[in-house]
């Protein structure tokens, strides 16, 4: 099937090294599932194992029981984006039905790829913004269930990254080539081009207040919100943020003409989706139930999220309507 696409001129064909180093990262993914998939199933069984007395998830079993449900299902995808990403007939789906669960993955593992290894410097650094009062709670989970699970989280990012880039650079390769100052002046319209300014003054608002979280304030968080590392994991959505607003503006008002038109674009794609896909999913928590009055999200937290997740949805349809425009003039050329 590849060879068939490649002599049609719409894809090339890979070569035996490339292929086998898919079928490595393939494996290297499907395996890194496991471990959270298990855990998963086991908790939905009812097992206990990783949850100790105490836990706000022996509060509410239903709940948690859909939510693992839920949380089961997402990272089994990763498994069928894997296998889309690697199989001949892979190049067949849709471009729209493959981008964008992978830019939902992209935006749900990338904020914990980085994360992660952030909060575990600060601990190691000896920085820790945790109250007393939240170090005095119950814990959530066991110390080693983070540990599995966000390893094989960020082993999950790192190969369906790598096996995302070299589909795509197999089949739109074309759409990113060169430096920004060769786009067409009208790669991107006049209607998105006012989304994209939109969405950089809307972005303000979750800029300035999770800017204000990594600084230190503490207006409009509970005790239960300041753990460890809280002000450097705020830092680092500022910084996600502000890419995405910065490489969408780039794109669409061509500026920083010099720069390869892979640097702004990849920056609006996975940190648009780390701003609309990690804020809409924490925002979609704060509608469980909490275990106290403490642990419910004020009302700034809930709109600061709910910015951040609008804002990175309208940069998102900024980039997707590049993506369109680009392909519809590579169609068209003679």
């Amino acid at each position: 099937m590849t060879q068939t696409l490649a002599s049609r001129g719409t894809i090339p064909a890979p070569a035996p090294g490339t292929t086998r180093a898919r079928r490595l990262l393939r494996a290297v993914a499907v395996l890194s599932c496991l471990p959270y998939l298990g855990l998963k199933a086991a908790w939905i069984a009812g097992s206990r194992v990783g949850i100790p007395d105490g836990s706000v998830l022996l509060d509410h079993r239903v709940t948690m029981a859909l939510a693992n449900g839920l949380t089961l299902l997402l990272d089994s995808c990763v498994i069928v984006l894997v296998l889309v990403l690697t199989r001949p007939w892979g190049l067949r789906v849709p471009a729209w039905l493959l981008a964008f669960p992978v830019w939902v993955a992209g935006g749900l593992l990338a904020p914990i790829m980085a994360g992660f290894p952030l909060q575990l410097l600060t601990r190691a650094l000896g920085s820790s913004t945790a109250t007393a009062s939240g170090q005095g709670r119950e814990p959530f989970l066991d110390a080693w269930v983070f540990g599995v699970v966000y390893t094989g989280f960020i082993v999950q990012g790192l190969a369906l990254g790598a096996l995302f880039v070299s589909y795509a650079r197999d089949r739109w390769g074309h759409l990113w080539r060169g430096r920004v100052w060769e786009l067409p002046a009208g790669v991107v319209g006049t209607p998105y081009k006012a989304v994209a300014l939109a969405g950089a003054v809307l972005a303000s608002f979750p800029l300035a207040v999770r800017a204000y979280w990594a600084c230190g304030g503490t207006a409009g968080l509970g005790a239960a919100d300041r753990i460890s590392g809280f002000q450097a994991l705020e830092g680092m959505h500022v910084a996600f943020l502000a890419a995405a607003v910065t490489g969408t503006l780039l794109l669409a008002f061509r500026r920083a003409p010099a720069l390869p038109v892979t640097v702004p674009l990849a920056a609006t794609w996975v940190c648009s989706g780390a701003a609309a896909c990690w804020g809409g999913w924490v925002l979609l928590a704060t509608l469980l139930p909490a275990g106290d009055s403490a642990d419910s999200p004020t009302r700034l937290m809930t709109l600061a999220y709910a910015g951040q997740m609008i804002v990175g949805l309208l940069l998102a349809s900024v980039d997707a309507h590049f993506l369109a425009r680009r392909s519809a003039t590579a169609r068209t050329r003679p």
